[in-house]
């Protein structure tokens, strides 16, 4: 009777009582989204909060989701956030390095590779949430156009383009944002509150 409750009390160690990653994971790839899509739809300049929102929020706290998410043995959910947030991170160094004098700034067309990867990426991931939720499918859908429209807007140099992008972006951003409030707000209350 005594080794049978030693090994509940071992098994309650193993097992996972930690919260829910995704809702920052989310919250922060829509946040730092809704800021960079607001430069590209033209109406901020891009400055020193986009990158503090990209390295920080954006980029260190979808890696930590990542890794949350390893933990919860959930794959998808550790290569989206874990991906985001590196993607966040690179995209914030390749804009400082040139400002530090350590490289050239990057041209249009090395910054549609840049994205060009990223999509292929993103299209793959998208893939996998038709097999999911619908909005993730649908939020993961304006994700990819808003990158097919970077990397159109930079091989072309069309500001209209990039504009279409930035609104793009915001409403991915947004869809985001409310999944991750969503997810919150329904534990909170106990109940579907809002559909996610």
């Amino acid at each position: 009777m005594e080794h049978i409750e030693e090994k509940n009390r071992n098994n309650l160690f193993l097992m996972d009582n930690s919260a829910n990653p995704a809702p920052l994971g989310l919250c922060a790839f829509g946040l730092t989204t809704v800021l960079l899509s607001l430069h590209n739809a033209g109406f901020t300049p891009l400055g020193s909060p986009i990158l503090a929102m990209a390295i920080f929020y954006g980029g260190l706290a979808q890696v930590m989701v990542g890794l949350m998410e390893w933990k919860k043995n959930n794959t998808f959910g550790m290569l989206t956030f874990g991906s985001f947030g590196f993607f966040w991170i690179s995209f914030a160094t390749l804009l400082i390095l040139p400002v530090l004098g350590l490289t050239k700034a990057p041209t249009p067309i090395d910054l549609a590779a840049f994205l060009g990867v990223w999509t292929l990426l993103i299209f793959g991931l998208f893939i996998c949430t038709l097999k999911m939720h619908r909005l993730l499918a649908f939020t993961l859908f304006m994700v990819l156009l808003l990158a097919l429209l970077l990397v159109a807007a930079q091989l072309t140099g069309s500001t209209l383009i990039l504009n279409l992008g930035g609104f793009a972006g915001l409403v991915a951003g947004l869809l985001a944002l409310y999944m991750g409030l969503g997810q919150v707000i329904n534990e909170i209350y106990g109940s579907r509150v809002l559909p996610v």
